[in-house]
């Protein structure tokens, strides 16, 4: 196709947002003629969104950097049933009392990101529980469950990879995507919104809510998708030792969010400055020419940049000081991860091994004696050589230990 005209589509183009477009000449020419209201959804199944949501919230972000309106979609409907795309089985029901709790949670993290408000290009918070709660099942199914095709649906990525897997597929997920389709046109109608946005695991479901919108005499509608994002390595994008990458505050301490972006692989530096961070395409040009220990700093500018975006400038620069007096100073950073453990554990004496394991640094006793043997356990620093080796509260004396994993994994003990 040609060259996109719309700021909008240059800027999700150039950043490396854009997948699969339903008609990416048509909404580059809606793009020009002044804004378009967009939206993504995310369902409510937990306390914190993660990395893996990062990417669609940095596309509203850059939505409305360039002249667009933002809504951002909760699913206090949809979470009831639970999205089988991606999924061997059945997600766990949730009561409606703790989704309400996760929505209430999820939702402080988008005021970072994007700005809400009344004004015209100002975001925009819904839950499509105000619609969906309220359907009326014969009068849902005669106007708009005609519109869909079983066959159809049985083709899409989300039901076929199950059913091929033989793994069970209720009817209750089977209905996901005709509501999240609903939603689409729902929206299109209170809001004008005209584009939906998601990861491609969704585009089944996304291609399903233009196809409704056009039989359903809506206006016409858009699907947009960003690409799986893994790493180099081929390492599914926000998954570590420790588990998933939260976005809340409350979920993963700042200096840990921090250290997560830069411990980045070489490869992926100059990609997740774009998709990631606000810094400007020339900046990044430049970092991704350094080479060697310099490219260490283009870690340190996306670890900072991705932080301060997330946790705020403050949290930020906090983080990137404990970093290095942590690997540069050789001095305890003030925002290592702190392990408070009763007093009692150390008057009796505690191994080295279950030290390791309780600060969470090992995630068993096996791994923690692989540890100590390959020689990366270190206690203030100090190699330890003997896995019966025990700490008590005169190791305690001069304040609190450093216990470390590698060269990149720190922890601060303590004594209560």
């Amino acid at each position: 196709m040609s060259e996109n005209r719309s700021l909008l589509l240059r800027r999700l183009a150039t950043r490396g947002y854009i997948h699969q477009c339903t008609d990416q000449e048509g909404l580059d020419a809606l793009a020009t003629e002044g804004p378009v209201t967009a939206y993504v959804g995310y369902d409510c199944t937990g306390p914190s969104l993660h990395i893996g949501h990062l990417v669609s919230i940095m596309m509203l972000r850059t939505l409305q950097q360039t002249g667009h309106k933002p809504i951002v979609l909760m699913g206090g409907g949809t979470t009831r049933i639970g999205d089988p795309s991606g999924k061997d089985e059945q997600r766990q029901f949730l009561t409606d009392e703790t989704i309400a709790a996760n929505m209430a949670s999820i939702r402080q993290v988008f005021s970072r990101f994007i700005t809400f408000g009344d004004g015209p290009t100002d975001a925009v918070m819904v839950n499509n529980a105000d619609w969906l709660d309220g359907l009326d099942y014969i009068g849902f199914l005669r106007d708009y469950g005609r519109h869909f095709s079983v066959n159809r649906m049985l083709s899409m990525d989300s039901v076929r990879l199950r059913l091929e897997r033989e793994q069970p597929l209720s009817f209750l997920e089977f209905n996901y995507m005709v509501l999240q389709s609903y939603d689409f046109v729902e929206l299109s109608r209170r809001l004008n919104v005209r584009l939906q946005m998601g990861g491609s695991d969704q585009w089944g479901n996304i291609v399903q809510g233009v196809e409704l919108g056009r039989r359903a005499g809506a206006v016409p509608l858009f699907g947009l998708t960003t690409p799986l994002i893994t790493t180099a390595s081929g390492a599914k994008m926000g998954k570590t030792a420790k588990g998933a990458v939260w976005l809340n505050d409350d979920m993963l301490p700042a200096y840990d969010y921090w250290q997560f972006w830069r411990n980045t692989e070489d490869a992926d530096v100059g990609r997740f400055l774009r998709l990631f961070t606000d810094v400007d395409d020339g900046e990044i040009a430049r970092l991704e020419t350094l080479q060697g220990a310099e490219l260490n700093d283009a870690k340190k500018i996306l670890a900072t940049e991705a932080t301060r975006l997330c946790r705020g400038a403050d949290a930020a620069a906090s983080a990137a000081e404990t970093a290095r007096a942590t690997f540069e100073a050789g001095s305890l950073g003030a925002d290592l991860p702190t392990v408070e453990l009763p007093r009692a554990t150390f008057e009796a004496g505690v191994s080295i091994v279950d030290l390791l394991v309780q600060a969470g640094l090992a995630t068993s006793r096996g791994e923690a004696k692989r540890l100590v043997a390959g020689g990366g356990a270190r206690l203030n620093d100090a190699a330890i050589s003997d896995e019966q080796q025990r700490v008590d509260l005169g190791s305690l004396a001069s304040g609190p230990l450093k216990l470390s994993a590698g060269k990149k994994r720190h922890a601060l003990v303590k004594a209560v």
